[in-house]
């Protein structure tokens, strides 16, 4: 097994993937979406970070958060949003004994992936991933279809034009 290190960076940026323990046909996170929204905002009350971007899908997300100066602890906030949403759903899903032992529910699964972010094309290559992330996996063919996402307020800032993201052959344009 490799010695996976985490980079802990205070003040840093980074890219997050969340995801849902049981990913087929699972539409938890749009369906709660006003929880999830709710339990990220409490996080965020206690534990500061700063939203650059962020894309909610089905069954798992994308962010990419920017933690204050001194502060590195973005493992603490995730398991508060994860936890936080979890206890909030009745208890109807299915649990491993494995799970029922150590207390978890059976939402999530238990790590999620992140990438410190280097420098400015990098958070422009992670931001873009981000927000084009709905129309990749089909779910809307215009990235501003898809209503759980930060494009939103890109677009409202005059970062990106309203039509980004087109599909365009097997790729996506700019324009």
């Amino acid at each position: 097994m490799p010695n996976y290190r985490r980079a802990f960076i205070p003040g840093g940026t980074w890219f997050f993937t969340v995801n849902l323990l049981e990913r087929k046909n699972n539409d938890l996170l749009v369906r709660e979406i006003a929880l999830l929204r709710e339990t990220v905002r409490a996080v965020r009350n206690r534990y500061p970070f700063q939203i650059d971007a962020w894309v909610v899908l089905p069954e798992h997300m994308h962010a990419v958060w920017t933690l204050p100066p001194g502060d590195a602890d973005f493992s603490k906030r995730w398991r508060l949003i994860k936890s936080g949403f979890s206890r909030a759903l009745p208890k109807t899903e299915y649990r491993t004994n494995v799970r029922k032992m150590a207390g978890e529910r059976g939402f999530w699964q238990r790590h999620f992936w992140e990438h410190l972010i280097r420098d400015e094309a990098d958070f422009k290559r992670h931001v873009d991933y981000v927000h084009v992330n709905p129309a990749k996996h089909g779910l809307v063919s215009r990235v501003k279809d898809w209503p759980y996402s930060s494009f939103h307020r890109y677009v409202e800032g005059s970062v990106y034009p309203e039509n980004w993201g087109r599909r365009f052959g097997d790729f996506y344009c700019r324009g």
